[in-house]
Parts: structure tokens; C-alpha cells; sequence
């Protein structure tokens, strides 16, 4: 498997998320008050995904495990720092995901999720306060993005790795053909 530069993914998952540095700002200074809540966002995260017939198969007897390695992860968004460190952790758990052979629209549905029961509770926390609660639904939203743009990159290795695999195609070869591609269609190598 190729070297990842998890600096550089770490940069371009922001880029592409929108998640800057004020966000990561908010998050961490709010993490404390945010925190008391997400066991009850895990909690709510898996009863429904309970409720999705292709889902069950990966969750049985594994509730509780998987409950707290989640609550494990939803306490790190809140943290930072968002770094080549948090992108490698975020690489590792979508590595994990495929490793169970999890469909990567999990992943993306799963995001859903989180913001699903994340975002309602902006309001009641923060009361009457509209710029507060938009500037955490920004942040939320840039972070979860993020997130889920670095588990992904995980899928994209792996399905790379199995191809290169199947076809006999080397990483050298699969790289020049890859730089021919790029070039001939006029972007940066």
C-alpha cells in the first residue's frame, strides 16, 4: 500500500469541507458543553440504524462495543486538534469499515445521522442565541464533512489496492498511466 501524506489529506479534506480555522475554534471551545449530549447522540444514532434491515447484520452483538467506540469518536470531533494526526485516526476507522466490509454508503448515511441528531440540539442548548447557533451548524457541518471526506479515502486505497492487484498492475505503471491521464486532459500531474 502506497504512503499516505496525511498533512496533505488533512489540508485538502478542509479545503473540500469548508472547515476553517474559526470552525475548529468553536468546536473546541464548545466541546465541553456538547459533550454531556452525545452519548444520547449515539445512543439515538443506533436504535436507528437498528431499524435498517441491511444495516442489522453488521451490529449484532456488537451494540455496546460499537456504542462506545463511537462515543470515543464523536468526543474526538469536539477535540482536535484537526491535524495530520486526527486524519490518520480518521483514516483508521474508515480502514476498520473496510475491513468489516462495510458499504461506503454507510459512511456517508451514517454522517447523516450524526447531524441529524446533533443539529437539534443547537436550539435547545443555545437558546435565542441564532449567531451562536449558526456559526456550530457551520462548524458541525464543515467538521463532519471532513470527517467522512478522510474515512472515504480509505475505500478509494483499498479499491485502488484490489484493482492493482487483480489487473497485475504495478504501482510505478498505475502511477505514469495516471500522470498520462492528467496530463493528456490538461490538469496537474
Amino acid at each position: 500500500m502506497s504512503e499516505i501524506d496525511f498533512s496533505a489529506l488533512s489540508e485538502q479534506a478542509k479545503a473540500y469541507a469548508g472547515f476553517e480555522a474559526e470552525d475548529e475554534a468553536l468546536l473546541v471551545a464548545e466541546a465541553a458543553r456538547l459533550e454531556p449530549h452525545l452519548e444520547r447522540i449515539t445512543d439515538a444514532f443506533y436504535t436507528e440504524l437498528q431499524t435498517i434491515p441491511e444495516a442489522v447484520p453488521f451490529l449484532e452483538g456488537r451494540i455496546d462495543a460499537l456504542k462506545t467506540t463511537h462515543a470515543a469518536w464523536l468526543r474526538k470531533i469536539f477535540h482536535g486538534p484537526y491535524d495530520a494526526d486526527f486524519a490518520a485516526y480518521m483514516h483508521q476507522v474508515g480502514v476498520v469499515h473496510v475491513q468489516v466490509k462495510l458499504p461506503e454508503k454507510f459512511m456517508t448515511s451514517g454522517i447523516g445521522l450524526i447531524n441529524k441528531h446533533l443539529i437539534p440540539l443547537l436550539p435547545e442548548m443555545y437558546p435565542g442565541d441564532a449567531l451562536r447557533i449558526g456559526a456550530l451548524l457551520k462548524a458541525l457541518n464543515a467538521a463532519t464533512s471532513y470527517c467522512l471526506l478522510i474515512m472515504l479515502e480509505s475505500y478509494r486505497g483499498h479499491e485502488l489496492e484490489r484493482f492493482m492487484e487483480v489487473t497485475g498492475i504495478s504501482r510505478v505503471l498505475y502511477n505514469n498511466l495516471s500522470a498520462a491521464y492528467r496530463s493528456a486532459r490538461g490538469q496537474a500531474a
